[in-house]
This record gives C-alpha cells, sequence and structure tokens, in this order.
C-alpha cells in the first residue's frame, strides 16, 4: 500500500510543490536540463509516488514493492523532485543536480541515487528491462507491478516495440506502460521527426489493453490509474500531456526540451506556480 494516499487536491498542491522545485533545480544546474520533459510528467509521478505506488523508503529493499522505471530518463530532474518530496532523498541534494561527484547526475543511475531503479538515459532501453522484471515477478507468483513511463519521441525506438511482443505473448498484466504523450521532442513536433499516431491501434495490435486520460489533469490521472484491472494482457496508459506543463511561456514550446529559465523567467515561473 502507499504510505501517501493523498486525495486529490492534496495531490495538486504536490504537484505545485514538485513544479516549483524544477524550475529551481534546472536553473541552478551547471549543464542545463530538460525543463519541457520534467513538466509533462509531473501529475503522472505525483500519482504514482503519492497515491498509487507499493512503494516507500521502508519498502524499498522489499521483494514485494512495486518497480517504477523512468525510461525517458532525459527527464530525470522532474523525477529527482519527486524522489525528495516523498523522502527517497534529502531535499538538499537537489542543489547539486549534474554538479561534479553528486549523487544526481543528468540520467538515472541506480548505485548513485536511492530510490531509482534502474540506470536509463539510451531511449528505448527501460520497457525491454520492465518486462524483464514483470516477467519474472509473474514467474515468483509476486503480487508486484511494474511501471515504466516512456516518451512518445522514444517510441520510436524499435526495441520497445519487440519488448511489446514478449509481454503479450507471457501475459504480463502487472506491467503498465505509461506514454507521456507531450507530442513534441528534441527538434520539434513527433509526427513531423518520426510519427508514431495512431498509438491506440498499434499497442492494441501489439496484444496491450490500452486506456487514455488527459495526462495533466490529477483527477483524471488518478481515476484512470486507479481503473487499472489485471485481465491478462498489459496495460498502455497512454497521457496526453503538455511539454512544459503548469508554465504558460514554457508550456507547448519545443525549444523547452532542452533549456532552463533564467533571470525573471524563474521569478515569473515562481509566482504562476504559487499556492491557491
Amino acid at each position: 500500500m502507499n504510505p501517501f494516499l493523498l486525495s486529490i487536491p492534496e495531490l495538486e498542491k504536490k504537484a505545485r510543490a514538485v513544479r516549483r522545485r524544477i524550475i529551481v533545480l534546472n536553473a541552478e544546474s551547471p549543464a542545463g536540463g530538460h525543463t519541457g520533459a520534467d513538466l509533462s510528467q509531473v501529475e503522472l509521478l505525483t500519482a504514482l509516488y503519492f497515491r498509487i505506488l507499493n512503494c516507500s523508503v521502508a519498502l524499498k529493499e522489499s521483494d514485494e514493492r512495486d518497480i517504477y522505471i523512468q525510461s525517458k530518463g532525459h527527464a530525470v530532474g522532474g523525477y529527482y523532485c519527486v524522489l525528495a518530496e516523498a523522502g527517497f532523498i534529502p531535499v538538499d541534494w537537489l542543489a547539486t543536480y549534474q554538479h561534479a561527484d553528486s549523487h544526481l547526475p543528468g540520467h538515472p543511475v541506480k548505485h548513485k541515487t536511492p530510490g531509482i531503479e534502474l540506470n536509463t538515459g539510451a531511449l528505448g532501453h527501460g520497457l525491454p528491462v520492465a518486462v524483464g522484471i514483470a516477467l519474472a515477478a509473474k514467474r515468483s507468483n509476486s503480487k508486484r507491478r511494474v511501471f515504466v513511463v516512456t516518451g512518445d519521441g522514444e517510441l520510436a525506438e524499435g526495441s520497445n516495440w519487440e519488448a511489446a511482443l514478449v509481454a503479450a505473448h507471457y501475459k504480463l498484466d502487472n506491467l503498465i506502460i505509461i506514454n507521456d504523450k507531450n507530442n513534441l521532442q528534441l527538434a520539434g513536433a513527433t509526427k513531423e521527426i518520426m510519427n508514431t499516431d495512431p498509438l491506440d491501434e498499434k499497442w492494441r495490435a501489439f496484444g496491450m489493453q490500452v486506456t487514455e486520460c488527459r495526462g495533466n489533469d490529477m483527477n483524471d490521472v488518478v481515476r484512470t490509474l486507479e481503473g487499472l484491472t489485471p485481465e491478462g494482457k498489459p496495460h498502455v496508459v497512454i497521457a496526453h500531456t503538455t511539454k512544459g506543463a503548469g508554465i504558460s511561456f514554457i508550456q507547448g514550446r519545443p525549444e523547452w526540451h532542452h533549456r532552463v529559465p533564467k533571470g525573471e523567467e524563474i521569478e515569473l515561473a515562481l509566482e504562476e506556480l504559487k499556492d491557491a
């Protein structure tokens, strides 16, 4: 069971706190950050860590804990902010993001950061490993669930679709794939660089149970994730998000893929993220 079990209003407040941390973390990083990608996934990760996952600091060594894998590893800044809010890492570590010898490198590294389950960064890497973990859990009669968040640009990598074939073949209904579908990637619109639509039809053709939600609407995210039931198929949640969600001058703009707020932008962003 999740140790927090926050209500929807509490989750929304937590998401604003995470976004504030993302702005400061990226602004202070000597190597920049992926602000847009960090922000699009906030509701997804907040819902998982503060309501959905059977995972906590106390359970981090448990064989029955749920596993979360951040396949879109470039968005690790936002993930670190969630881990700090959940108590996995000290909050003061966030100020060291991407500094020399930091516990918080620019991509997830398991041996450096408590709470990280898998080193990721090469896109298309997270889902294949998640499939292996889910298969092992099935064969061990474990109740563990495995959640993995992918980017939509990442789905151009063929390794994801090989993994999907395996997941469906072994009926891994303990696997939940969440597509952070913000429709943008490094160089522009995903549909113009490598169009993967229609994603719902593709996943179903590979044998998946597919659900869609508004990925920056906390109520819809929670309703969707809590409504998933084992039916002999892996789950795919297509979460329709906005890159840079939550900040008016960042959201929906591809240049914020690898840009960080500076100067007055920092204060403007934090002003927009004040609690109501």
